[in-house]
């Protein structure tokens, strides 16, 4: 049956990281990373993503995305040539205000092709503002990708119970 999710890998955060990566995406089909319960140890931060073929970061990325925002008007976000996608606008670290979203990624074994994501989250930011985003981003190199790699600002951990989960939708 087509469109099966098969689990792949799950990695729930028991005590502080820098960082959550799964680096078993080894075939060119769809997968989705699910994440719940994220949240910063240090308040006001961004989450940021990185792709990796290996050891070797892949670069340059652009995105662009909506971000629906209940203390003000949406608005649009994009940027091209960056070394990351930064995601969020300062996640919350308060008890309850906690981040999830849905990302899927395409092309990530094909070396002839760029690899893609799309992607939805919503979280609390640190002014206790529901804010979200819908968008995509693109490595704008063609390169096989192996890993995706999520990790906050300035250093700062992931909080006890965040949860990601990948999938492989076959």
């Amino acid at each position: 049956m087509a469109g099966q999710l098969i689990q792949v890998a799950t990695e729930t955060v028991t005590s502080a990281v820098a960082e959550v990566s799964f680096t078993n995406i080894d075939t060119d089909c769809v997968y989705m990373v699910a994440f719940n319960n994220v949240q910063p140890a240090t308040d006001n931060k961004d989450m940021r993503v990185q792709l990796k073929n290996g050891a070797t970061t892949l670069t340059p990325y652009s995105k662009a995305s909506k971000d629906l925002r209940t203390d003000t008007t949406f608005s649009n976000n994009s940027s091209s040539g960056a070394t990351r996608f930064d995601l969020n606008a300062g996640q919350s670290n308060a008890s309850a205000e906690t981040g999830q979203g849905i990302f899927y990624l395409y092309n990530f074994q094909n070396s002839s092709e760029y690899s893609f994501l799309t992607y939805e989250t919503a979280y609390i930011n640190f002014n206790s503002s529901l804010f979200g985003q819908q968008g995509g981003g693109v490595v704008t190199q063609a390169s096989a990708c192996d890993t995706i790699l999520f990790y906050w600002e300035s250093a700062s951990n992931f909080a006890t119970g965040s949860q990601f989960t990948l999938y492989k939708v076959v």
